[in-house]
């Protein structure tokens, strides 16, 4: 079992040479002069259209940005479109948006770029019933408590719901029964919010639905601790994120179309800089996974 593990653990972090990509590269068109400071103005090009970097990058959660179409976002300047792979996996499906021929074609917006997100804050807001969602939030309180320190507890009913669900085990009836969201090495488990079936997220199969559906930018699995969360088990959260980044950047190598994967940086807070520190130091040491 031990050799089989590392036999896994080798592959998963060896690695080809790094090269160039004909379809995705990032333009430098100035770098600040002032020392000490890494500020750039870059430009991204991608198989559908160019970003301007730094820049505003909008979230259309089901590939719809919410009360504004796509032309009204488009003349306002929206260059690239945030979706969430994860509420896409629930309904309709990657299976259903490649049949219809992809993401852009899906939702009617095929000469602009766009990215997807692997799953894994839905999967930590999810343990938490929405409740400790936002990075940099205090402790999450119960509703009720103190007037309720729930970030998301004011949303109406259906928003909330899905938090419930996901994070049930099985019966409607009587209280709430027990978190369900399951974290391992191999993954994570929760139940769907529509249907109520368990569904499974790993570092490759997150990679495989967002291959299907077909984004310009995608990003591996990764293991989101809390805000507050001690430096013990954030160091944890971080290494669990490095082994998960380097079996997706193995999954999207196997694969790659024309898309571009990037790397996820966590660290912890000012008592937790060590962590922080090695997080920042993780994904380095693959061969540039923003550019694969």
């Amino acid at each position: 079992m031990r050799l089989r593990h590392a036999r896994r653990l080798h592959l998963a972090t060896a690695f080809p040479e790094w090269r160039p990509l004909d379809f995705f590269h990032h333009e430098i068109l100035h770098a600040s002069r002032k020392e000490g400071s890494r500020a750039r103005v870059g430009r991204l090009h991608t198989p559908h259209g160019t970003v301007e970097t730094p820049g505003f990058v909008v979230v259309g959660t089901n590939g719809a940005v919410k009360f504004v179409d796509h032309h009204a976002a488009d003349a306002a300047g929206m260059e690239l479109m945030f979706s969430n792979t994860l509420h896409l996996e629930v309904h309709p499906g990657p299976a259903a948006v490649e049949a219809a021929g992809g993401l852009h074609k899906f939702i009617g917006r095929e000469s602009r770029p766009l990215i997807t997100d692997s799953g894994g804050f839905q999967i930590f807001s999810f343990a938490h019933r929405g409740q400790r969602a936002m990075p940099g939030a205090e402790e999450a309180k119960e509703d009720g408590e103190d007037g309720g320190a729930s970030l998301k507890s004011s949303r109406p009913f259906p928003a909330r719901h899905k938090y419930e669900v996901a994070a049930a085990s099985s019966s409607r009836d009587g209280p709430p029964p027990p978190p369900r969201v399951r974290v391992s090495e191999d993954g994570a488990s929760f139940r769907s919010y529509r249907d109520g079936r368990m569904l499974h997220l790993s570092p490759e199969s997150t990679v495989r639905s967002q291959k299907a559906l077909g984004a310009d930018i995608i990003i591996p699995l990764d293991d989101l601790p809390g805000a507050s969360t001690a430096a013990a088990p954030l160091e944890e959260s971080v290494a669990r994120t490095h082994r998960w980044e380097a079996r997706s950047l193995r999954e999207h190598l196997g694969d790659v179309r024309q898309q571009a994967m990037y790397g996820v940086i966590h660290g912890g807070t000012d008592e937790c800089a060590a962590a922080g520190r090695r997080a920042r130091q993780g994904p380095t040491s693959r061969p540039r996974p923003e550019c694969h």
